[in-house]
């Protein structure tokens, strides 16, 4: 086994620094959370374009920090390794937020504007319900 040096260690942990280094992606992240978030819940969450927010997307997919499962026609993106809000959170820390301010930003909620099923629950009509 070839024995690892400093300089090769550091651009290993540079890599998902480097993807995660700018504003935008970090918001994304927060955003997303613990769970999951479709695209049409991250225009709602954060008011960006969709277009901008699917090329910081495609950036953390290419870094192999989310990946994504399609369910009909929405795309939930996941946290690969949600450890990374643990470092934001301490990033968050060192630049003088406090924890609890951060994590309430954290996805737990709902957006009205959003009509994905996680924030809009399908409604079942009670004629549906009835026998034939």
């Amino acid at each position: 086994m070839k024995k690892q040096t400093l300089p090769h260690i550091s651009e290993q942990i540079a890599v998902p620094l480097a993807a995660i280094a700018s504003p935008p992606r970090i918001a994304i992240l927060l955003a997303i959370g613990t769970g999951e978030a479709c695209v049409c819940h991250l225009e709602a969450a954060l008011g960006w374009r969709q277009a901008y927010i699917s090329q910081h997307l495609m950036a953390l997919r290419k870094a192999d920090i989310l990946s994504d499962r399609r369910d009909g026609r929405y795309v939930y993106y996941r946290m690969k390794n949600t450890s990374l809000l643990d470092l934001i959170k301490t990033a968050a820390q060192l630049s003088g937020l406090r924890a609890e301010t951060l994590s309430a930003l954290i996805n737990t909620r709902t957006y009205p504007a959003c009509e994905c099923p996680h924030c809009v629950p399908a409604v079942i009509s009670v004629e549906a319900l009835k026998p034939a």
